[in-house]
């Protein structure tokens, strides 16, 4: 799915029309290009549309508010950004989702919108809610079978602690690129897998 994080938003042309399909993607990369720029707080529609070069009635028509507007394409990004790869063996697979996972959270967009909207939930319940219910829930639910294909396999045992496993798969990764905030490379990438199969493994 493509999610538009970082393409240059979409201009109308001069004197003619703008497919739907081409207005939406538009909308969609202003929506990251301006929230990243001034945070959720004072992120407005009219801002989006116009740094989509469209009207603010083409945002409401497909998005009713900022918040909905926020949820729906952030939770599309989190999900097209990181999978549950299946390359034949947990090592391969764990290997896979914490290079993706440090792409996705390097992304220059990324770096800047993920810490804003963590804080943000901190202070705005309704949009704390709607993040876990659209993006956390589903994605630790794909995330899962990382490790339900293991159990399968036989590389983890069928009493594996499914829930405290998945907490052992993301958040390393997490802490070190959204909040600590320091940079990686594939050997901190491969040092990291091996310690992630380890903890899975004990």
């Amino acid at each position: 799915m493509d999610t538009n994080i970082g393409a240059p938003a979409g201009k109308r042309p001069p004197g003619g029309p703008v497919l739907q399909g081409d207005l939406t993607r538009a909308l969609e990369a202003a929506f990251f290009e301006e929230l990243a720029a001034v945070g959720y707080g004072k992120l407005s529609i009219e801002a989006v549309a116009r740094r989509a070069g469209a009207g603010k009635a083409a945002v409401y028509r497909r998005w009713p508010s900022k918040q909905a507007m926020t949820i729906e394409l952030t939770a599309k990004a989190a999900t097209a950004f990181v999978r549950a790869p299946d390359r034949g063996s947990l090592r391969e697979d764990v290997a896979q989702f914490v290079r993706d996972t440090m792409a996705a959270l390097s992304h220059p967009l990324a770096s800047r919108i993920v810490p804003d909207l963590l804080a943000e939930g901190s202070r705005n319940a309704e949009l704390a809610g709607a993040l876990l219910t659209g993006i956390r829930d589903p994605r630790r639910e794909n995330v899962a079978q990382i490790l339900q294909r293991a159990v399968e396999r036989g590389e983890l045992p069928e009493d594996t602690d499914l829930e405290l496993c998945l907490d052992f798969l993301v958040s390393p990764t997490y802490w070190r690129l959204a909040v600590i905030r320091t940079p990686v490379d594939d050997a901190y990438a491969e040092r990291l897998t091996d310690k992630i199969i380890a903890a899975l493994k004990a």
